[in-house]
């Protein structure tokens, strides 16, 4: 992670410098993928019950397939990092698409666990894949557009996490099988539009002077490395309240209903977020963009704290903290284009921080009562506002 890769670059043999990464059609496809790929996270939680009943698992035994579909997004990333710049993107996408076409099938047709548990490794290989090839491909394929164009993708995501969960609840946990059939299918018409894809994508850019930084006076190591914690704390708030706030607001009064629809709006929210800021994206910077995030999100969760504002301040949580993950990966690529490998650490590091956000945030909620839930997760945030703070000067432009 602290050193510049020695890996082959990008770059623009095939195509003329000035060629567009995506055509249209490649666009909207790439946007559908994501919604696929927020769907497929968000199918398993609202399968368990039929998991259990069908394979006769505990509690913890069935909350291993999304383990699984986790380890495997992390592999995912970090495998088709490797192959990223040697293989062209369209073998890379399509690699990525039918490995989890083929994952959901497995899973939905699995004879038994072990069997279902591989399937899902085998989905997020494919869910990594497409996680980091595309998120790449946009940090570097649209010039001063790309964060905009950033928050757009990643709003998708959030669109098919809010429609998977969804498509449960209207068909019924035991008909699973046919909800990942579905979605396996759903994802190879995607092949066909690869071909709007540019096989070989610009170098990222050497914009550093065009206002986007260069790393000034602190090692490049050092810079990473707290470009990771930020996405590692960010992404632990994300799944801290998504995980932890339906049993804050019952704890402190409000009805499950009550708890639950906040729990949908908070999600909601952050959809609607990265929807809002792609054309503020067009005007202020990322390091603008991020510290007003950072703040505004530390400022919600304390006001969390208080009872009768719950509701309201979880989803401006939402709104807040939905910028930070795609508009940082431009600030990176600016900040430390000589890294090219930064991109697949930082994305890989949020993954885990999604997975280590419950049993870490479960152990310190031990301690302090589940009341604490929103000082704890205010505490963090103000980490990322600190770490968004210590970027912004070791990056300043020259």
């Amino acid at each position: 992670m602290t050193e510049p890769t020695t890996a082959p670059q990008v770059t623009s043999a095939q195509a003329p410098p000035d060629a567009p990464v995506f055509s249209t059609a490649a666009i909207v496809a790439s946007c559908v993928g994501f919604v696929l790929i927020g769907a497929l996270q968000a199918l398993y939680g609202p399968s368990i019950p039929a998991f259990r009943r069908e394979f006769g698992l505990s509690p913890s035994a069935a909350g291993l397939g999304l383990s699984a579909h986790f380890v495997g997004g992390v592999a995912g990333v970090l495998l088709f990092d490797r192959l990223y710049g040697r293989l062209g993107n369209r073998q890379i996408l399509g690699a990525s698409y039918l490995l989890m076409a083929v994952g959901a099938a497995g899973f939905a047709l699995a004879p038994n666990w072990p069997v279902g548990l591989a399937a899902a490794l085998f989905a997020g290989l494919g869910f990594g894949g497409i996680d980091y090839g595309l998120n790449q491909l946009f940090a570097v394929g649209f010039g001063r557009r790309s964060t905009a164009m950033l928050n757009i993708l990643n709003a998708h995501f959030g669109v098919g996490a809010i429609l998977g969960p969804a498509l449960i609840g209207v068909v019924g946990s035991e008909h699973y099988p046919a909800v990942f059939l579905a979605f396996a299918a759903a994802n190879l018409p995607l092949l066909l539009c690869l071909k709007g894809v540019r096989d070989r994508a610009p170098q990222p850019a050497g914009e550093a002077g065009a206002g986007g930084g260069q790393v000034l006076g602190r090692s490049l190591g050092s810079v990473l490395a707290v470009f990771v914690t930020l996405y590692v704390l960010h992404v632990g708030i994300e799944a801290g309240v998504g995980g932890w706030e339906p049993t804050h607001l019952e704890t402190v009064g409000y009805g499950a209903g009550v708890a639950a629809t906040a729990t949908s709006v908070y999600w909601l929210m952050m959809t609607v977020g990265r929807f809002l800021v792609a054309p503020i994206a067009l005007r202020y910077s990322a390091q603008s963009i991020i510290t007003v995030s950072c703040a505004g999100m530390t400022v919600c969760l304390l006001l969390a704290a208080v009872p009768g504002l719950a509701p309201y301040a979880y989803a401006g949580v939402g709104l807040f903290i939905a910028p930070i993950f795609p508009t940082g990966l431009p600030w990176l690529n600016k900040a430390a284009p000589q890294a090219r490998r930064a991109g697949a650490v930082v994305i890989a590091a949020s993954m885990v921080g999604g997975v280590a956000a419950g049993p870490v945030l479960g152990k310190a909620i031990e301690w302090s009562g589940i009341r604490a839930v929103p000082l704890l997760l205010c505490a963090i945030s103000a980490l990322c506002l600190a770490a968004t703070g210590w970027l912004i000067r070791a990056t300043r432009a020259r």
